[in-house]
């Protein structure tokens, strides 16, 4: 069995090659673990929200921007914000429209144009003209888009030409260029490595900050904290605004009995754990016991610290699912399987819960009812169990090379949390020459970059904000960086326009990112719905350098 999985982790199999997958499973799989994180958390809406006075950032900032909107300056603003959304949305999709026609092929098309020269295409430096990654270029902060293309200089532009060099010495010359044993897996586990160094980092950072915070909370050392966990009426020395009284007030009105909540979980926990093993063999019942006995803990600390950093770990929760319940699993009772369905699980249940959390701080700042809050999210939750597996499902049959590196869609995270999934497994056997010395290195590496720029931040701001953050120089170690050429566009787009009119920028800059990538993210459907028929574009636009365009042109007209 440990062989048999170390053979398929030596090579990706292509989305051709693996069965179908059965979208009722799909759906159910999500029904069964989905609603967990909603109930986990509701009891504890009032220590967060009220006694805690955590900030949730995202939450805040939506709240006041829904507030905005009710004022007779913010209405205007909106209603020309949704007019400048919907210019750039037409021209998104009008130009993933064209750029359709020019693509009857994958390596045809605007998103090959070899833009610095067919070199530089070699080695996925391209601006590949996506609407999409300009927008979210214009979204994100500037260190994160300089961070992307940074780790793509240092990866694509300096590591694995470097590496391709010690082919035959570190690696054998023969082996797929898709083998975890050749430059593929220096690509794939050097990148894991930066993920889990910035991820474990960050986790014992947030987790120190929340044990921290719990310990002022609760021993009320901190003049600054708001109201009591026991909720006895607040000291007289300390005032509360009208506003904060009256939200206060309906806040607490229309309570949630905390006897549902435990009710809910407790029912949809043994549902689920009499279910999934059904679903996923090689999770046993008692492996989602013991991760629905954590989750509520788990949950709590991701909701909590995400109310302090508006930094949600979920994904840190799902690596420690992975290797905790993949080693005890082990090669022989499927643990790459069991690990990653744990991973789902617990991912499920902690995001749920932070987001809900999240949304109980909007609607305290907005008078909105908590109940309606949490039916939204129970709803929303539904429509997602049902629509996202549709639109995998519908990606998965229009695009034959989906997941693929090089592709349109190369879904990077599908391979690296499998890949994390066998080393939990299998250890690091099937690991390249030197690739685990890189590895220590990069992981090092990662929380030293973490902790340098900790320490800049209490010490010099003005340079704090240059050093790049690792887990976003991570992403483009595997996937490439044409992506990053797009977001820095994006980023250059966004600078010049701040430089001409600040104002204007920072009130429309949102709705125009918005309207580029939902245009170009809409155009898909209708390109998914032609591809399953059939339908191909006519054009077929490739670039040859002169030497090879002049031996086609021979062989033509011969």
């Amino acid at each position: 069995m440990s062989g048999r999985i170390a053979q398929e982790s030596a090579d990706q199999p292509s989305a051709k090659d693996i069965k179908d997958p059965a979208l009722g499973w799909i759906i159910g799989f999500l029904f069964v673990v989905s609603f967990l994180g909603l109930f986990s958390v509701v009891p504890l809406r009032k220590i967060m929200v009220i006694d805690f006075k955590l900030t949730y950032p995202s939450g805040t900032a939506t709240a006041h921007l829904i507030n905005s909107f009710h004022t007779p300056e913010g209405a205007k603003l909106a209603k020309k914000q949704v007019r400048a959304l919907g210019k750039f949305f037409s021209f998104s999709f009008l130009w993933g429209f064209f750029q359709w026609f020019f693509k009857a092929e994958d390596n045809c098309g605007f998103a090959n144009f070899p833009t610095f020269g067919l070199k530089a295409y070699d080695n996925m430096f391209f601006f590949d003209f996506s609407a999409t990654y300009v927008g979210v270029g214009m979204i994100c902060p500037y260190i994160i888009n300089a961070s992307v293309l940074l780790g793509g200089i240092l990866s694509w532009g300096l590591m694995w030409p470097l590496i391709e060099t010690r082919k035959n010495d570190w690696y054998s010359a023969e082996l797929s260029p898709k083998s975890l044993h050749g430059l593929q897996g220096y690509k794939v586990f050097i990148s894991i490595a930066m993920i889990l160094g910035d991820g474990l980092y960050n986790f014992c950072k947030v987790l120190s900050r929340t044990l921290i915070g719990l310990y002022i909370q609760l021993q009320g050392k901190d003049p600054k904290m708001a109201l009591p966990v026991d909720g006895s009426p607040p000291p007289k020395t300390l005032t509360v605004s009208y506003d904060d009284q009256r939200r206060t007030q309906l806040f607490l009105k229309d309570q949630i009995p905390t006897w549902f909540a435990v009710a809910g979980y407790v029912v949809i926990a043994a549902v689920s754990t009499a279910t999934l093993p059904h679903i996923f063999p090689q999770l046993k019942w008692y492996y989602i016991l013991v991760i629905y006995a954590c989750a509520p803990t788990l949950a709590f600390c991701n909701a909590y610290g995400c109310g302090l950093t508006d930094w949600s770990l979920a994904s840190t929760y799902g690596k420690l699912a992975i290797f905790t319940i993949g080693a005890w699993a082990g090669a022989a009772h499927g643990g790459v399987l069991a690990g990653l369905a744990a991973c789902g699980v617990m991912m499920n249940i902690v995001s749920t819960a932070s987001d809900l959390m999240q949304d109980f701080k909007t609607g305290y700042l907005t008078l909105a009812s908590p109940k309606s809050m949490f039916v939204s999210q129970v709803i929303g939750t539904a429509m997602g169990c049902v629509i996202s597996p549709c639109v995998f499902w519908l990606f998965y049959k229009a695009f034959d090379d989906l997941g693929l590196p090089g592709s349109q869609y190369p879904a990077p995270y599908a391979v690296v949390y499998r890949n994390m999934a066998i080393l939990g497994v299998e250890g690091f056997s099937s690991l390249p020459k030197n690739c685990l010395k890189l590895c220590y290195i990069f992981f090092c590496g990662a929380i030293l970059i973490n902790i340098f720029k900790d320490v800049m931040e209490r010490r010099c701001k003005k340079f704090a904000k240059f050093i790049p953050l690792p887990m976003a120089m991570a992403i483009p170690f595997y996937i490439g960086p044409y992506f990053a050429i797009d977001m820095c566009v994006g980023s250059l787009i966004l600078y010049v326009w701040g430089r001409i009119n600040k104002a204007k920028a920072d009130a429309f800059a949102p709705a125009v990112a918005s309207g580029l990538i939902c245009g170009d993210g809409i155009w898909t459907l209708p390109s998914s719905i032609l591809a399953l028929a059939g339908v191909k574009a006519p054009i077929c636009m490739r670039f040859f350098s002169r030497a090879t365009n002049t031996r086609i042109d021979n062989f033509l007209g011969s």
